[in-house]
């Protein structure tokens, strides 16, 4: 029987470069886990995201590592490829977020002498674990890189992965807009909130065509996946100038809000606070929305040959 045959287990989807970039990301994963129940700990709203960043991803990986390993991935109905460096390109971003959060809340130079080193040392052990993850993860990214155009790997081009960047930030946005913004106040900040949700929205339906493997199907309508996500993005970047225009106007003007921070404004429940994130972030996304379409029209497939 040949080595390649179906029955045998896929040892390459470990002893290949993704594969030793999954078998860190489980070791990682596994360590961060270990020691935030041992000794390191966690507590509050910073502190459980951090945790369920880390169990998602560790969880993601083990099960992407035993499919592939089993072979199994073969009768799930999406493209896996695609699907892989989407999960991957998110735990990277998800890890980073983390990475970022948890020493920043839990880490304090000084918590020493007068308390606990031994937590410290411990919280310090995670946050570096956790950037080591990270790495882990982007190096996946990296690894499965592809060349723009090229048939089944498209969340592999940038294009792709600057999808699921967009995606993210587009979810912190809407996560800080929930967070006592009050956008509904003004006409305009409503408008915001609504051209945020719209290229949210579009930009998760273009991912789940590429992931489900439906984007070939858009071909018998005459219209190309790459040339309706260019179009897309067009619109989404006019609809995110708007809106990065009008969120300062309406939020921070004296004739509609409030230029400087309030005084007794209490940290991390601060509307100003939040209103001023979402500036920052919808300028973040323009960014990201506007490499997008750049990166599209540069990376287009050759028109196909006139007919005679």
């Amino acid at each position: 029987m040949s080595v390649s045959s179906g029955h045998q287990l896929n040892v390459s989807a470990v002893f290949s470069p993704r594969g030793a970039a999954r078998v860190c990301q489980l070791t990682l994963g596994c360590t961060i886990v270990s020691l935030v129940i041992h000794g390191a700990g966690y507590s509050a709203t910073y502190g459980t995201f951090c945790m369920a960043v880390w169990t998602s991803c560790f969880t993601v990986s083990a099960v992407v590592l035993v499919l592939e390993v089993t072979r199994l991935q073969a009768s799930l109905p999406v493209s896996w490829e695609n699907l892989t460096v989407t999960l991957a390109s998110l735990a990277t971003l998800l890890s980073l977020t983390a990475s970022i959060a948890y020493p920043a809340f839990f880490v304090r130079a000084n918590d020493c002498p007068y308390n606990n080193c031994e937590v410290r040392n411990f919280r310090i052990a995670v946050s570096v674990c956790s950037w080591g993850a990270c790495v882990a993860y982007g190096t996946e990214v990296f690894l499965s890189r592809a060349k723009p155009g090229r048939s089944g790997s498209y969340m592999a081009t940038a294009p792709g992965v600057l999808k699921v960047a967009q995606i993210f930030v587009g979810c912190v946005i809407f996560a800080m807009l929930t967070d006592g913004t009050d956008f509904t106040r003004h006409a305009a900040t409503l408008y915001c909130a609504v051209a945020f949700g719209v290229c949210l929205s579009g930009t998760v339906l273009l991912v789940a065509l590429v992931v489900s493997g439906r984007s070939a199907a858009l071909r018998m309508l005459r219209m190309p996946f790459e040339r309706l996500a260019v179009i897309y993005t067009f619109a989404a970047v006019l609809l995110y100038v708007s809106a990065a225009v009008l969120w300062p106007v309406f939020c921070f003007d004296r004739k509609y809000g409030a230029p400087l921070r309030p005084q007794g404004c209490p940290r991390g429940k601060c509307s100003w606070d939040m209103k001023l994130a979402v500036a920052v972030m919808s300028f973040v996304n323009l960014a990201l929305y506007i490499a997008d379409l750049v990166c599209s029209q540069r990376s287009r497939p050759a028109a196909p040959p006139a007919r005679v």
